[in-house]
């Protein structure tokens, strides 16, 4: 007996010993880690970069900056006559970012030993109007064109039908609070109202010139659909099959989305558009995968992120005409989510 209790001691404190080792190493490593990041934001900018003190009077693209250097993850513009000119980068570090020629929303993380996260509303001084706190990690964001509404969506935890994929919490918010959850919305499938508890909504887009309406994406029972949303009846109506993270086109016609071409293990997003009259769907001819929500340049250009194949932590902002015979080509580099503000 005295043996076996000496060998479950030993054993017991070799399982300790390699534990301690491991945490200890993850500490080094995240340590590491963390002043390589702030080292390289504190090196000098890899592009001609100017401080953004207020925004541009004229048209202008806005953007999160991943040019290596000062600046790196912070919001930043570029004229839209010239994108691939010296950016104004902005003293926001900002996660996912969206804009009007007024003010600015900015998801973003608040790194410590528990990480929060919030959206801001900044003005054209670059300065916060109002925050509140987001219940997970920032996905997409969009303003309605008044500026009057914003929406947030951020991937969240604790879901029980997500154990086997991803769960969002999508809410538009005004001046006066949250209109909730979009979770909350009735969700009309022909005619009929889902009840499903696997309900998932993200990426709304707002309709110009129409305050009570939007667009989104519902999924639930491996099914997902571009859903018509109103604000004041609190509905959600499916108007057609597989499109992802919507976004609808300046004169209001058609709706740029992702597609997925593939499995939902193995996704692979195709950028395809939506004409809302007609009802026919034109996939585009760029054949890397979009994970994003796509950004109109103009009412024949989308614009939308793609990770940099060559440097980690870096992305880059690429066009692509509405014309299926159109090929894409880089729009602004080391960039991402791109709002075209006119």
């Amino acid at each position: 007996m005295s043996a076996l209790l000496t060998g479950g001691r030993l054993r017991w404190g070799i399982l300790l010993a390699v534990t301690a080792l491991v945490l200890a190493g993850a500490g080094v490593y995240a340590v590491n880690a963390y002043q390589r990041f702030e080292e390289s934001r504190t090196a000098a900018p890899s592009v001609g970069v100017t401080a953004g003190q207020t925004l541009p009077s004229v048209p202008f693209v806005l953007f999160r900056n991943t040019a290596a250097g000062q600046g790196y993850g912070n919001a930043a513009t570029v004229p839209l006559s010239a994108p691939g000119g010296t950016r104004a980068v902005s003293e926001q570090a900002c996660d996912r970012v969206y804009g009007t020629s007024s003010e600015v929303v900015c998801l973003k993380a608040n790194r410590g030993l528990v990480t929060a996260f919030e959206a801001d509303v900044l003005n054209r001084d670059w300065q916060q109007q109002r925050s509140w706190p987001l219940t997970g990690i920032p996905s997409r964001t969009r303003i309605s064109p008044d500026g009057s509404l914003i929406a947030t969506t951020v991937f969240v935890t604790g879901h029980s039908y997500a154990t086997a994929g991803f769960s969002t919490a999508t809410e538009i918010t005004q001046d006066s609070g949250s209109l909730g959850n979009l979770e909350d919305f009735a969700l009309m499938v022909n005619g009929e109202r889902l009840l499903a508890t696997d309900r998932n909504l993200w990426g709304v887009t707002f309709v110009p010139g129409q305050s009570d309406t939007f667009y989104a994406t519902a999924a639930s029972s491996g099914r997902i659909w571009l859903v018509k949303g109103s604000l004041s009846a609190r509905t959600l109506t499916a108007v057609h099959d597989n499109v992802e993270c919507p976004s609808i086109s300046p004169d209001g016609t058609r709706i740029a989305y992702k597609k997925n071409d593939a499995g939902p293990l193995t996704a692979h997003w195709r950028v395809a558009i939506l004409d809302l009259a007609s009802g026919k769907e034109t996939v585009l001819s760029e054949k890397r995968s979009v994970d994003d929500q796509i950004e109109w340049l103009d009412n024949n250009t989308v614009l939308y992120g793609l990770a940099d194949e060559t440097t980690e932590g870096d992305s880059n902002i690429w066009q692509l005409g509405t014309d299926p015979a159109a090929q894409p080509g880089l729009f602004i580099a080391h960039a991402w989510s791109p709002s075209v503000v006119r």
